[in-house]
């Protein structure tokens, strides 16, 4: 592991204006503001739309062309990217009355980085080659807004080749790496879905461990900093965390679109004859918030779902989470960064490696957070493996899944140190011994414990 001083918004390349490629941008969110941004601080000209002219405003000072219509910002472009959250707002914005495919010009590229239905992809993608136009699929790594701001953010891409060839070059600008893993459009897609699957199932049961630790009178505080410490440690532990602690759940990204990734992520296996009984219980987990809450609300809100079934909180007092997308919207991220073996990079006050917790907590209490982190862990490699037979059954090697996963799910114990990692079943009898469920419900670890027990 490295330790460096860097401004990710600065690049280290320098390029001439006129060799740039013109790109129309779709969707000015929460995704695509940091990439606008980054490609014109890389001296590309940007045009760009959005339904809500108001979410373009800070990218439109900063040099953007506003245009009216995706058909309008799509003239004259030699790439059209759409970021946008649901499949039928990608249909709309390509195929509708004024859309962007009215206004592509013959061998120009359209690229979604949107997670939409891969069969949607397939119909629209084939409208274009009517027209000339290459057509891939690009979905952004599930690091979400932590891949695109700490700069880890990956592409997995799919469909036409010479497309991928004409633009990774503006793929590898706006993002960190890009991973060609088939000319079947519609394939990227499903890499997606496996690698939300492995970072949807650590947030549910991450809140159900912190409710048991909670019960069992362990500082949540105390149990954070022990779970980064551990094998347990994930994405999910060590960076959701601090959004259920302040109770923002995090506002980069709306439950609306985990449910849908996760419910596509059930009916692609059920497509593909693939058994994913973790998934499915997580799937319903989200479909169940999405029934309590709002579908406006934010994602991790799903974790709330035990909390109020224990009517209890998970909050710290005066905690405050690391990032603009927790209570403190005007948060700056550390310029000082660290760098692991892979080239993944996070802002202090993140790190690669953790120490234990100085404070030495009364037993039973600290073997009880170590047989938590030590589930947490057995699950993480579960769900790692219906992953893998999942990317498997539509075609990806073995390497490439690695390497996908990697990087889509951030740093993970386990999956980063899958050879030395040793799984053990015991560790379900070993936590079923405390009868937790007497004094605090948990109930997506324990139908994962019933299906294990089968």
């Amino acid at each position: 592991m490295t330790y460096l001083t860097n401004n990710l918004k600065v690049s280290e390349k320098k390029f001439e204006m006129k060799n740039k490629a013109t790109v129309a941008y779709i969707g000015t969110g929460h995704m695509g503001r940091p990439m606008i941004f980054k490609l014109l601080e890389l001296g590309y000209p940007v045009q760009v739309y959005d339904k809500y002219p108001e979410a373009a405003k800070t990218v439109i000072e900063a040099g953007a062309v506003w245009c009216n219509s995706p058909q309008e910002v799509a003239q004259n472009a030699d790439i059209v990217l759409t970021n946008l959250p649901l499949p039928h707002h990608v249909t709309e914005n390509i195929l509708g009355e004024n859309g962007a495919l009215n206004g592509m010009k013959t061998g120009s590229i359209w690229i979604d980085f949107s997670t939409s239905d891969y069969h949607n992809t397939k119909y629209i993608a084939g409208e274009a080659k009517k027209k000339g136009v290459y057509s891939l699929e690009a979905p952004v790594s599930n690091l979400s807004h932590m891949g695109v701001d700490f700069g880890n953010m990956s592409f997995y891409v799919s469909g036409d080749k010479e497309g991928f060839d004409a633009s990774q070059e503006v793929l590898n600008d706006v993002g960190k790496i890009s991973f060609f893993v088939m000319s079947k459009i519609g394939e990227a897609q499903a890499v997606k879905l496996l690698t939300n699957l492995l970072c949807y199932t650590a947030i549910v049961v991450l809140g159900e461990v912190l409710i048991i630790a909670k019960t069992c009178g362990i500082p949540l505080d105390w149990m954070w900093q022990f779970m980064k410490a551990s094998q347990a440690n994930s994405f999910a532990a060590e960076q959701i965390s601090p959004f259920i602690f302040d109770g923002s759940y995090d506002n980069s990204c709306s439950l609306e679109i985990a449910a849908k990734d996760s419910d596509l992520t059930v009916k692609l296996a059920e497509e593909f004859n693939v058994p994913l009984p973790l998934g499915k219980i997580i799937e319903a987990r989200y479909q169940q918030a999405g029934k309590t809450y709002k579908f406006s609300e934010n994602y991790i809100i799903v974790t709330k779902l035990v909390e109020d079934e224990n009517n209890l909180d998970l909050r710290i007092p005066g905690f405050i989470a690391p990032s603009p997308y927790g209570l403190n919207r005007n948060y700056v991220y550390s310029n000082e960064f660290v760098k692991d073996d892979f080239g993944r990079i996070k802002p202090y006050p993140y790190q690669f490696n953790y120490n234990r917790p100085e404070h030495k907590l009364q037993e039973p209490l600290e073997e009880i957070a170590q047989t938590l982190t030590e589930l947490m862990a057995y699950i993480n490699y579960l769900v790692l493996q219906e992953s893998y037979k999942l990317g498997q059954k539509i075609g990806l090697s073995q390497d490439l899944l690695v390497k996908v996963i990697r990087w889509g799910c951030g740093s993970s114990w386990v999956s980063d140190n899958e050879n030395s990692y040793q799984p053990n079943d015991r560790i379900v009898a070993k936590f079923k011994d405390y009868n937790f469920q007497q004094k605090v419900k948990t109930p997506t670890i324990n139908k994962i414990i019933s299906v294990l027990e089968k």
